[in-house]
């Protein structure tokens, strides 16, 4: 059975019962989602997860009565008839919204009837487990200033099995949502006062941030690359010319005016890029470029779709641009592709998928450029061997793409890294460089995003290892434990040795107990642990205590130094999939 028919079906079937139970009831949509469905009500009665189990016994009812989905066609004039006698003014709307020229149908279950194109189960008894899960807010087509509607989740399987392992893994998800596990482990947070989308960066969040920073640039120059930084706003011409005030100026924040002339913050970092390349003529020896910068951006994003770190309106973009000659295009596309899948691997993802996205009905450049673009894209996911979906049309119409999606710890799947042709910039900007012939031609450029943005990335690394990071990663690595004041002067010794030699540390300092104070690291995600009492002082060694594997028993510094080094430089990374603890396997 088609998983999404079946969860738009039982979203019919929710929507019945909220209609048996609290009617009058104004009915929006009801779709599928990737992990179940969701209907969108308008009614007095306030949802609370407490109605729940009473709205799953009315929709247990209906499945019970195998009632079948009948589909009728309507003309437009009968459907507007029968939505205002019932009073349906958003589904009024939304008839509105259906072209001329489509059919318009209703399905019925029962004595309810929903406008909806479809399709559905042949009969409600095909529904065998489902489970409500949530209620939010949502306004009426996602626009602030319409009504506010009730938007309650759900989920559903074709066996009571499944769905018992669907809950397992949203249990899981909850435990490992990365809001909690950020105010949990101080790592980050969103002040009110200065504004929603905007994140604070705390001590230990910042020190991750500053190590992932590291890294990448670190990569970045073996890879070839050249660093940038480039200003956060720019004058209006310099949107206008590059199409982003007249296609995406809604994303965009209020310009402000200096010395009378309009200016406003980026979305994006590409037209600085581009005034750096034309800031000189460039021959096809120059070539190619590989630019990057880390660079801060901000979008517009409504209230209701912000979400942590994962949707915000200030975000730090893992930016990149390759600009080539046509004959290097192959190379490039091959040499980023495999970029992006080592640094994917190196943080302990290892489950990667690629989408091909062609050219769309409307386009810009010429065909021969979108063939060879599209190609070469193609031979660089085959020469990785990476499985990868052709999405056919899927491209923008500035060019044909990879997106890459990684599968976390628990199984999710996120969309992050972006290679992107565009035939439309260099064009705008008229970009050039000398060829062999000694004319000018027009140079490819490929945007790329491998980590996507800095601050969503730290939300599904927060999530993929369940806030505890790898020791590479961890803002403090090792915890100092003495067991009284007496140890306090070698304690101090030791945290002073493993600090010079760059390794993060902290002492427990509070007068509690051993077991308390080992609970607490455990607690705060500590990789490793050093008790330190008398007899391990006077002997010079230390007693360590894994996060994962308990008790390791006594070692000399230098020998504990040793293991941690080895550890932190091959990035050995130990993910929590909820039910045990496994390392990653590497690549």
């Amino acid at each position: 059975m088609d998983l999404e028919i079946l969860r738009h079906s039982t979203a019919h079937v929710m929507a019945a019962a909220i209609g048996r139970l609290f009617a009058p009831v104004q009915l929006d949509i009801g779709p599928a989602t990737d992990s179940g469905f969701y209907y969108d009500f308008d009614l007095s009665h306030r949802f609370t997860p407490e109605d729940f189990p009473l709205i799953e016994r009315e929709m247990a009812k209906i499945v019970a009565e195998n009632l079948p989905f009948e589909c009728l066609e309507m003309s437009r004039e009968e459907a507007r008839v029968l939505l205002e006698g019932k009073g349906q003014r958003y589904k009024l709307e939304r008839l509105v919204d259906i072209p001329e020229g489509q059919k318009i149908t209703f399905y019925r279950i029962g004595d309810f009837m929903d406008l909806c194109r479809g399709p559905h189960v042949a009969r409600t008894g095909d529904i065998k487990a489902f489970k409500l899960s949530s209620v939010a807010g949502s306004y009426f087509r996602g626009i602030e200033t319409n009504p506010m509607l009730q938007r309650l989740y759900g989920i559903v399987a074709a066996s009571q099995q499944e769905l018992d392992e669907q809950v397992l893994r949203m249990e899981e998800a909850l435990k490992r949502d990365h809001r909690k596990l950020g105010k949990e482990l101080d790592l980050f947070s969103v002040q009110e006062d200065v504004g929603p989308g905007l994140i604070h960066w705390h001590p230990k969040g910042a020190r991750i941030r500053s190590i992932i920073e590291e890294y990448w640039r670190k990569e970045h120059f073996k890879a070839g690359y050249e660093l940038l930084y480039t200003p956060h706003i720019g004058r209006a011409g310099l949107w206008e010319t590059s199409g982003h005030l007249g296609f995406y100026a809604e994303n965009m924040y209020a310009p402000m005016v200096i010395d009378d002339v309009s200016y406003y913050a980026k979305p994006m970092n590409c037209p600085f890029h581009i005034q750096i390349y034309k800031n000189n003529k460039h021959s096809y020896r120059d070539l190619p470029l590989r630019w990057a910068e880390l660079g801060t951006v901000y979008r517009y994003e409504k209230t209701g779709v912000l979400h942590g770190l994962l949707r915000v309106r200030g975000f730090t973009q893992d930016d990149a641009h390759i600009f080539c000659t046509p004959e290097q295009i192959v190379d490039e596309v091959k040499r980023t592709v495999g970029f992006a899948l080592r640094l994917w691997r190196s943080f302990g993802f290892t489950e990667i998928t690629a989408y091909l996205a062609t050219k769309p009905a409307k386009a810009v450049g010429e065909p021969e450029r979108w063939e060879q673009a599209t190609d070469s894209l193609r031979q660089a996911l085959e020469a990785e061997k990476i499985p990868f979906v052709v999405d056919e049309g899927g491209g923008a119409f500035y060019g044909p793409k990879i997106d890459l999606k990684v599968k976390d710890a628990i199984g999710r799947e996120w969309q992050m890294s972006t290679i992107q042709f565009d035939f439309n910039l260099p064009e705008r900007f008229e970009l050039a460089y000398t060829g062999d012939d000694g004319k000018e031609h027009r140079p490819y450029m490929v945007h790329r995003a491998l980590l996507g943005s800095l601050e969503r990335f730290f939300g599904v690394l927060v999530e993929h290892y369940a806030g505890a990071f790898p020791l590479w990663l961890a803002p403090e690595q090792i915890r100092v434990l003495p067991i009284n004041d007496k140890v306090m002067p070698a304690a101090e010794s030791l945290v002073a040795a493993l600090q010079s030699a760059d390794f993060r540390v902290r002492m427990d300092r509070s007068a509690d107990k051993l077991g308390a104070k080992i609970r607490d690291a455990q607690m705060a995600k500590i990789p490793y642990m050093l008790v330190l009492g008398a007899r391990e002082a006077e002997a010079g060694l230390v007693s360590v205590r894994s996060r994962t594997a308990g008790d390791l028993g006594t070692m000399t510094l230098d020998a504990l130094m040793d293991k941690l080094r080895a550890e932190v430089a091959d990035k050995i990374v130990t993910v929590n999939t909820g039910v045990s603890e496994s390392p990653a396997t590497r690549r």
